[in-house]
Order: structure tokens, then sequence, then C-alpha cells
């Protein structure tokens, strides 16, 4: 394969701070703890604490979230200390204390943990199916229509090092593109919620649009997709939530009931049908009161999680760890994918 190297568009900045925060920060990874342990609703077996710290998403409804509602979780209770504005954020949030777990694309955790971050990954919550996906596109008139028109160009995406700059990339790559070519691609930050009238605006060349933003744009008209994420890795779980070594270690049983809860949330939406899940969603945001629009969440199509009960594959790591090795960031056999994760926890792993 050929060598690629890195866009230097901003993401070297965040594997230095990644670094630096990694290896600077005192984990606090232990979650409210209580008087006396609480008693597990399964096993029998006694829970380590009694609360989860963690970030949301505006407008969206995370997997935990739904199974407290649905008495998955029970007696364990979410304690929620506000949005988060990216996967790397997120996971970033669980490195310092600041949350018990977060949720990223996989390549971004590769990187953190090769940044020296005592995490590991517990189940996946995110993915692309034939109903969840992101499109990358431009406008009907655009003079883009291959991979080379692209160099010069701006591509929109929510923030660097993540999902779409590793999608992106290996467009490019596949197309021929050279390390040289691909350098002078511009990535360009972009709140999402803003990406399609920046792009009819032509402020940008290339708009990354998935979910509710994807669709209403779609109903609006005169763009089209250049490539989608679907069309180039088929079916898969891109991102997981990711707990402390420390904290697994230290609250095994809090542990197995976070990822037994959430997994059960999975199959509860991938198996009811879609429009009881978007009721259910819709009542939950309409009772936490962030002042935010449900109606976002009646676009929720599926779960997009590729193993059941977000059970996490081998290739779901090991593609991103050969990605970043081709990239010159991380050596070769540095890392091995089951070294990232673990579906121990996990009931429908047995």
């Amino acid at each position: 394969m050929k060598k690629r190297v890195q866009n230097h568009t901003g993401a070297s900045s965040i594997w230095l701070f990644l670094v630096l925060l990694a290896a600077a920060v005192t984990l606090s990874a232990c979650g409210g703890k209580s008087d006396s342990a609480v008693s597990a609703s399964t096993s029998g077996e006694k829970l380590e604490v009694t609360e989860l710290r963690y970030q949301g998403s505006v407008g969206a409804v995370t997997f935990p979230e739904l199974a407290e509602d649905l008495g998955y979780l029970a007696p364990l209770k979410l304690k929620f200390i506000g949005n988060t504005i990216s996967g790397p954020q997120d996971i970033q949030a669980v490195v310092t204390g600041d949350t018990e777990f977060g949720g990223a694309f996989n390549g971004a955790i590769v990187k953190l943990i090769a940044a020296k971050a005592p995490i590991k990954s517990v189940i996946s919550y995110y993915g692309v199916d034939d109903n969840t996906w992101t499109g990358y596109y431009v406008l009907d008139d655009s003079p883009i229509k291959s991979a080379r028109d692209l160099i010069g160009k701006r591509i929109a995406v929510n923030t660097l090092g993540a999902h779409h700059e590793f999608v992106i990339k290996e467009y490019l790559h596949r197309e021929g593109l050279t390390a040289e070519e691909i350098k002078q691609v511009a990535l360009v930050v972009v709140p999402p919620v803003t990406s399609e009238q920046t792009l009819r605006a032509k402020q940008i060349d290339v708009a990354t649009l998935g979910g509710l933003l994807r669709d209403k744009a779609l109903e609006r008209g005169d763009i089209r997709p250049l490539f989608t994420d679907k069309e180039l890795f088929g079916n898969f779980s891109a991102g997981s939530y990711v707990l402390t070594n420390k904290f697994i270690e230290e609250n095994p049983n809090t542990a197995r009931k976070f990822v037994e809860a959430t997994a059960k949330a999975i199959e509860w939406a991938r198996l009811t049908p879609r429009d009881e899940v978007i009721a259910r969603y819709e009542s939950i945001v309409q009772k936490r009161d962030r002042k935010e629009d449900k109606d976002t969440v009646k676009y929720w199509k599926s779960t997009g999680v590729a193993g059941e009960g977000g059970l996490i594959a081998e290739k779901e790591f090991g593609t991103w760890i050969d990605w970043l090795v081709n990239e010159g960031e991380l050596k070769a056999g540095e890392y091995n994918s089951s070294d990232l994760y673990t579906n121990e926890l996990n009931p429908f792993h047995k």
C-alpha cells in the first residue's frame, strides 16, 4: 500500500494536545461512592458506585439514557454534566476524570490510547448501516466530480482527528491521490448545523451531512453526494464507549452493569418498531427538559450498530490501527486490536 502522510490542517496540534493531556492528568475514575454498596438487579452482585457522570448530545438520546429510561440501568443512575462538542472531547473528559464514560470514533480512541491514556473500549454505540450513514455533498452545479477535483478545495467536518477526517483521507487515497496532493485538500471545522448553509453560500466546497441534517438538505435539493462512508466501508460499528482501566478494575460490577444495560438498550432499539422508538425518544427529550428541539429524534432511522448488543469486532479497531500505521502515526506491531477493547463485560458475548 502506498504510504500516506497526515494532513496538517490542525490534526498535529490535536495529537500533541492528547499526548500532553494523557501525561499530565491525574485520573479520578471512581464515580460517586455510596455509604454502602447497592445491590445489582440481576446477578445479586453488589455495585460499587451509585451514579455515572456523562455528557449528552443536543437533541439526541444516547443508548445509556435509553437504558435508564427503560429501567435496564437501575439501580445505577446517570448524572448529566453537559453536552459534548465532539467524540475526541468526550473521551478526553473520561481521561481527566470529569466523566465515567464517553464515546468516540474508534480511530480517535486508538490515537488517545497511543498517547498513553489508560482507557479501554467496552461497547459499540454508533456506526453505519443501510439506513444510517454519512455523505459528503457538493452543490449540483459544482465542478467537483472526482477526488482529484478536491485538490485545493475545502471540506467541512465537525472536528479534526475523528470519523470524518479518516473517511475523507481514505477516499482520497483509494482514488489515487498522492500524499502531497492529499495535504492540499483543506479540512475546515464547521458546526454540523451550519454546514449546509455554508455550502450553499459557497464558503466551502463539500459539506459532511448525516441523519436529520442530510435528510433536510436533500429535501431542499440542489446537492449531490460525491461519496459516502457506507460506499467505502459497508456496514460497520464506527465508535465505542470507553471506561478507564482503573474504573473497570475498581468497579467491576458497575462496569458490567453499565455495559449490560447499554447492550440491552441497543437491542431494544434494533428490534422495536421505529415509530415506538421515536415516541420513546421524544418522551425522554421532553422529560429531561434541556430546552432542546425534540423534533430531531423524528428522523431517527436505525441504531447503526453492527454487532449484536454492541459487540465490538476486531476489524473495527484493526482497520484504524493499520490506517494510522500507514499514516506514519503508529509503528507496525505497536498495538493489537485485542489490547484496545473488551467484549467480556457484554452479556451478548456469550
